[in-house]
Parts: C-alpha cells; sequence; structure tokens
C-alpha cells in the first residue's frame, strides 16, 4: 500500500538543526528521523512511499540519490578496469519512492491534495516524517475498512510535560504526579484515507485546522485509539529523548530485526 509522508514543514522550533538541513533528516541513531518512519512503516510491508517535499527538499532527494545507507553498514568496495562496485554486506531497503515539490509554504492537506495524481488504490496511508511510535498498522487498516468512512486518524493521550500537583480545597499539596499520561486524546498522525480524501481538500488547505473539521461534522473522521508509545520530534529535548532510546535499545519501534 502506499504511504504517503509529508516532509516539507520547515521545523522552525527545531531551528538550531533545521538551517541546514530538513526536519526529516534531523538524526536518531545515525539515522534519519524520516529513515525510522519509512523502515516501521516496511516492517508491516507498505514500501511504496510519496514524499512530499518543500523546505530543503532537495536535501532529502539527495540523501537517497546518494545513497547514504551505506555510510551505516559494513561493505566491499571494488575498483579498477574502469568499474566500481559496491557490495553491502546488509541487505539495502526495497523501497519504492515518489519526490514530489509541493511547495515551499504550501499547507499539510495542500501537500496531499497535490500529489493526488500518484495515488493509484482506493486506500492509502498517510503520516508526518517526524513522529515515532509502535501503533500497529495492520490493525490500524484493519480498522479502517471496517467503518468505510473517508479518514481516520491515530488518535493518541501521551504523557503530560509537567509534574501535576493534587491540591485540596485548603490549599494543600496531597500528591505529585510525575508527567502523567494525559486523559485527553490527540491526533498523533497515522492516518488511513480513502480516495475520497482528495474531494475535501484544497489546494493550499491545512488539514488538521481545514479538513479535519468538515470531515468531523459529516461524520467521516474515525479515530483509533493508541495507548502505546508514541512521541513526536518537537524540540530539542525530544530530539535527546528519541536518540537515548535507541541508543539504549529500547526504542519501542524498532519492531524490526538487524
Amino acid at each position: 500500500m502506499q504511504v504517503v509522508l509529508l516532509c516539507g514543514g520547515k521545523g522552525t522550533r527545531l531551528q538550531e538543526h533545521t538551517v541546514s538541513i530538513p526536519k526529516p533528516l534531523i538524526e536518531v541513531g545515525g539515522y534519519p528521523i524520516l529513515w525510522h518512519v519509512m523502515r516501521y512503516y516496511s516492517h508491516f510491508d507498505h514500501k511504496q512511499f510519496v514524499l512530499t517535499l518543500g523546505y530543503l527538499g532537495s536535501k532529502i532527494k539527495e540523501f537517497f540519490v546518494e545513497h547514504q545507507e551505506w555510510r551505516h553498514q559494513d561493505f566491499r568496495f571494488r575498483v579498477g578496469k574502469g568499474e566500481s562496485q559496491l557490495e553491502s554486506f546488509t541487505p539495502m531497503e526495497e523501497w519504492d519512492i515518489t519526490f514530489s515539490d509541493t511547495g515551499l509554504e504550501t499547507n499539510t492537506g495542500g501537500r496531499i491534495k497535490r500529489i493526488e495524481r500518484y495515488i493509484g488504490g482506493d486506500t492509502f496511508m498517510a503520516s508526518y516524517s517526524d513522529g515515532l511510535s509502535n501503533v500497529d498498522l495492520s490493525r490500524l487498516l484493519e480498522f479502517h475498512n471496517s467503518h468505510g468512512k473517508v479518514a481516520t486518524l491515530t488518535a493518541v493521550n501521551p504523557a503530560s510535560p509537567f509534574g501535576v500537583l493534587e491540591i485540596d480545597s485548603h490549599g494543600r499539596v496531597g500528591g505529585f504526579r510525575e508527567k502523567p499520561r494525559l486523559d485527553n486524546w490527540i491526533n498523533g498522525g497515522f492516518f488511513v484515507f480513502s480516495r475520497r480524501i482528495f474531494e475535501w481538500l484544497g489546494e493550499n488547505d491545512n488539514l488538521e485546522a481545514d479538513a479535519f473539521p468538515k470531515l468531523a461534522e459529516a461524520g467521516e473522521l474515525m479515530a483509533y485509539q493508541h495507548q502505546g508509545f508514541w512521541e513526536c520530534m518537537d524540540t530539542y529535548k525530544h530530539s535527546v529523548h528519541l536518540n537515548t532510546l535507541w541508543e539504549t535499545e529500547t526504542a519501542p519501534w524498532k519492531v524490526w530485526g538487524v
């Protein structure tokens, strides 16, 4: 199944990194976070990707076209007689990737609208390129197929960034909970869309602010509730946390082997 990955944003809250590289190329454990997202989808046998490019999109093209993955692998390189050959000891990813320049300032819904011509089936998956999770993509797809609506998003209730005080009516602190899980659900990405989604999108719509409210009002938006791991790389602190999980071999999204 095709997977559309939104890769065009400027990542302004990580500006110390995104001045020179796009946010999807910020590394976790030596690999771009985009690679982690794609590797996760391919574990579920979804290996056809459409990347919606914008800010510094040429850098993303260069990463794949120049076969940057060899930097992380053992390999043998043979030269001579006018030829050169790279033999990797680790299987390379077998991905089919479409790169689409969708505009520097285009909003998320508009980016999806602009790749309509590249979508071949009646159903496709989509996600942001800066969020990692251990959501079961097979069950997510089954859920979407079971209800027949236009769109499914993955709802998550992440941990609060702050500790929570329990205070009685007299102002006494009765307890303290360190960063508890939120009671409310938020949009965690990892979408499944019917092809009918294109009818709901304008050329520069914001997916979250424009399309989703209209879909919800029409009863065409469903939520797959995921209570496992989810985190986006939104700030430097998130970047440090994701890298720590990877380096300590406790990354919940690493469901594949070598």
